[in-house]
């Protein structure tokens, strides 16, 4: 047997162990919680402190799988299922990227400005997971939201969250290249968008599990047209959104000027760039004041 005996404290000594060097010991912590609470479906008050309970031996297999699979690799919130995202808790595989911190900046940002409206009506482009539009409905119960992707799977994801949350959400299947999308209302107060932005010759620059488990389709540009999808969104947004409606978006810091740009070309008034909490240019807002 590769642990001392059944016990849940054996169980958590063997995460911490085998996972040392990997992840910090708080990080070990939380990903042996979430394991154990899911595979014996029991509370964080029923495993700590253990308090003498044993597990099965399929439940040991079933560990000793999850190890495996987080040393080689594989991001911690594909093997634990989940992830918690702003205000709600996800499924999460890889069918979508990882929801970032960084977009729950964004999310926050909109929360902030957009809380004092009545009749919101909100469009997340690229919705992956389903984070950014069913966060938003979390928070504005009231409000309209749609999302799209070009993935079909994404989006099965997506309304897989939305139903887990009971939160309702229209989701439809379209390409964010495409900027005379078909979407459900004639006009949006907020248009929102995590688009691909990484040209592909950063690839190498990239950690691997972000490369080798994450769908590179929702990560990745051409090199020779890197902002891409900001130029097809930007005159979406432009033609859809309400007076005064605003865009928002995720940046590559390393392209914020260029995009910043290109909206002004397109024909957004007031442009506002945000830094995350790594002083990191990730955020944009750009708002539509006149016909």
């Amino acid at each position: 047997m590769f642990v001392s005996d059944n016990s849940l404290e054996s169980v958590l000594k063997y995460f911490q162990e085998k996972l040392r060097g990997t992840f910090t010991d708080r990080e070990s912590r939380m990903i042996a919680k979430s394991v154990i609470m899911q595979r014996l479906n029991l509370d964080s008050s029923q495993i700590f402190p253990p308090r003498n309970m044993t597990v099965s031996e399929s439940d040991l297999l079933h560990f000793r799988s999850v190890i495996k699979r987080l040393l080689a690799g594989e991001p911690a919130q594909y093997v634990v299922g989940s992830t918690f995202f702003y205000n709600i808790e996800l499924f999460c595989d890889e069918r979508a990227l990882i929801p970032r911190p960084e977009t729950e900046e964004l999310v926050d940002w909109i929360v902030r400005d957009v809380y004092l409206h009545d009749q919101l009506s909100i469009l997340d482009i690229g919705t992956g997971s389903g984070c950014i539009a069913l966060a938003l409905k979390k928070e504005f119960p009231e409000a309209v939201v749609e999302a799209v992707d070009f993935s079909e799977e994404a989006l099965n994801l997506a309304r897989e969250n939305a139903e887990q949350n009971d939160l309702m959400v229209a989701f439809s299947q379209q390409d964010a290249r495409n900027s005379e999308m078909t979407t459900a209302s004639e006009k949006y107060t907020v248009i929102v968008s995590n688009p691909p932005y990484i040209p592909v010759m950063d690839k190498e620059k990239m950690a691997a599990h972000v490369v080798d488990f994450e769908p590179n389709l929702a990560l990745f540009v051409d090199d020779h047209d890197p902002l891409i999808f900001y130029r097809q969104i930007g005159k979406f947004a432009r033609k859809k959104l309400d007076l005064n409606g605003a865009l928002y978006v995720e940046l590559n810091e390393d392209l914020a000027d260029e995009t910043v740009q290109l909206l002004q070309e397109i024909g957004f008034d007031e442009i506002v760039i945000r830094k995350d909490l790594q002083g990191k240019k990730r955020m944009l807002k750009a708002t539509r004041s006149h016909e």
